[in-house]
């Protein structure tokens, strides 16, 4: 229910006895402990049902765009603009 998905990785992993699911537990890179803060009011695990995707590659810092883009809408317009004109001037 978020408007930008968040790509964490997972810690812990653990599977009920009773019913085979499994439930994870994920760490954001740049924070000290897991992520039970960001989860709903008492909930200790994520389920099945929570996660979009899987992350299949790694680029270090490209995160960092998006956040910048989100929190300073003028560099998102100012980095569209930049591109708008590119194309415009670009000779084919």
């Amino acid at each position: 229910g978020r408007e930008i998905p968040i790509v964490h990785r997972v810690i812990k992993v653990h599977e009920r006895q009773d019913t085979g699911e499994v439930d994870v537990l994920t760490k954001g890179d740049n924070n000290y402990g897991d992520d039970r803060l960001l989860y709903a009011h008492g909930q200790l695990w994520l389920q099945r049902h929570h996660i979009m995707g899987r992350a299949v590659g790694f680029l270090p810092y490209v995160g960092w765009v998006t956040i910048i883009m989100t929190e300073k809408p003028i560099i998102k317009y100012i980095l569209i603009g930049a591109l708008g004109l590119l194309v415009i001037t670009s000779k084919d």
